[in-house]
């Protein structure tokens, strides 16, 4: 079978891979941050999926990988706001609604991009206002999506094999452990969709 876009088919699985793995450990400290992983890891494997077989595809598996695609992300940006504070929770609802009902019928990536950028600076700003020891974590995280939007849009590429999406992908990558572990920083502290902080602090003194 042949692979259309195999370097780039690969980094998305290998996102896959590690924002599952972060998912299942965060499952059970930080339930709504580990829900974020999961749909991260799902929208990159339809993404993956789509660039290394879209071409052998129908028009229509096209299409719905696309929107299963997009959908995800709207997910793993809702999860990811919601599970930072209360507040924060009311305007993800809203923010979901009005993002899912758009993208319905509108396919270009800007307005991906504009949600979760949405959830980003929520997300940074709550960090700043608090000044935990999630804090440095998180804002790395969103510092380096950030790079990494700015090197995807400009289509810089290392070479014809590895061209700006697998340097976006790798730079993600990174991105995404520096979330992780601001994600278990929050582990051992009460908040939206985490358990009680008795067993959130015997789940940390029980990390590697």
């Amino acid at each position: 079978m042949t692979i259309y876009e195999p370097m780039t088919l690969a980094t998305d699985y290998l996102l896959t891979i590690a924002a599952g793995v972060f998912a299942a450990r965060l499952w059970r400290t930080n339930r709504m941050w580990a829900l974020a992983f999961l749909f991260t890891a799902a929208a990159s494997f339809f993404g993956g999926t789509s660039h290394g077989f879209g071409p052998l595809f129908v028009p229509m598996v096209g299409v719905v990988l696309w929107k299963l695609t997009v959908f995800s992300i709207g997910f793993a940006s809702f999860f990811l706001l919601a599970g930072s504070g209360r507040i924060l929770a009311i305007v993800a609802v809203v923010k979901l609604v009005v993002y899912i009902s758009w993208m319905i019928t509108h396919n270009a990536f800007i307005w991906v991009i504009a949600d979760y950028g949405t959830t980003l600076i929520l997300v940074g700003a709550a960090q700043l206002i608090r000044r935990t020891s999630a804090t440095p974590w998180v804002l790395g995280s969103i510092g380096l999506s950030i790079a990494g939007a700015a090197v995807q849009a400009s289509h810089f590429s290392l070479h014809r094999h590895f061209n700006y999406n697998d340097l976006y992908h790798v730079i993600q990558l990174a991105a995404l452990w520096l979330l992780y572990r601001g994600g278990r920083e929050m582990s051992g502290a009460r908040h939206f969709g985490s358990r009680s902080p008795v067993l959130s602090n015997q789940a940390s003194d029980a990390r590697l």
